[in-house]
């Protein structure tokens, strides 16, 4: 995908954060329709913008969204729950999982379609916990690594239907979750910028702050990165075997 510019533009949580950042940066960049997905309505200035109540973990909702929005360009999977816990309760594991994972994956599944007919592309907005977990919140780091995996296959499973799949694995950025940390953060503006920008131009996996842009070159050399495209060669001779 070259440009945003006349795309129309799907965004999971969307009332905050980087989704609320990433609604205004569409919007900046030229894109002919913005559908804020939300779980409570939401109200927009912009005529562009179209709230969608959707709940990632409710597959009802999820096909309504399908159903009225009907063409997509971009899908971009912000949605998502961080809570602290101590691997205590399975629960709250399986709670992260359903939204971080299980949601992600069911609304890529489902806009799939609309994204094929239109040589789209999907971002998976991660975290750099994918790669090393943050123990104050692990069960939050264990679904972003999941969902790594996920964005990893996905992206090799979808190619025949010409869709693009990017993982935005971003550090210690400015929003709700990260309220109480001291460390340097980056503003929410700014990494919504940098992911339009790794979109556009290409790159499959997206280091878009300070804090996680170092380990870009690193990522890019190691197993999991470079076993990918070995992996999709070989997945792609077994299919043409069977």
């Amino acid at each position: 995908m070259t440009n945003i510019a006349g795309k129309a533009v799907l965004i999971t949580g969307a009332n905050r954060g980087i989704g609320q950042a990433l609604v205004a940066e569409a919007l900046a960049r030229g894109a002919s329709q913005v559908y804020a997905g939300t779980r409570a309505p939401i109200e927009h200035s912009d005529s562009r913008v179209r709230p969608v109540t959707l709940d990632v973990t409710s597959a009802e909702q999820i096909q309504a969204a399908v159903d009225a929005i009907g063409s997509l360009d971009l899908l971009i999977n912000n949605a998502g729950i961080a809570g602290y816990d101590d691997l205590s309760d399975a629960e709250v594991i399986a709670r992260h999982l359903e939204v971080n994972l299980y949601g992600t994956h069911a609304v890529t599944r489902a806009f799939t379609p609309l994204l094929a007919r239109a040589g789209g592309a999907v971002v998976n907005n991660l975290s750099i916990t994918a790669f090393a977990p943050l123990p104050l919140i692990p069960s939050y780091s264990i679904s972003k690594a999941a969902a790594l995996a996920l964005t990893q296959s996905l992206r090799t499973l979808l190619v025949p239907q010409g869709v693009r799949v990017h993982a935005v694995l971003t550090g210690f950025v400015d929003t709700d979750m990260t309220r109480g940390a001291n460390s340097p953060k980056a503003t929410p503006a700014s990494v919504a910028a940098a992911i339009f920008d790794g979109v556009e131009h290409g790159q499959d996996d997206i280091f878009p702050d300070a804090m996680s842009r170092p380990m870009a070159d690193g990522w890019r050399t190691l197993a999991g990165s470079a076993l990918e495209g070995p992996y999709a060669a070989l997945a792609a001779e077994l299919r043409a075997a069977a």
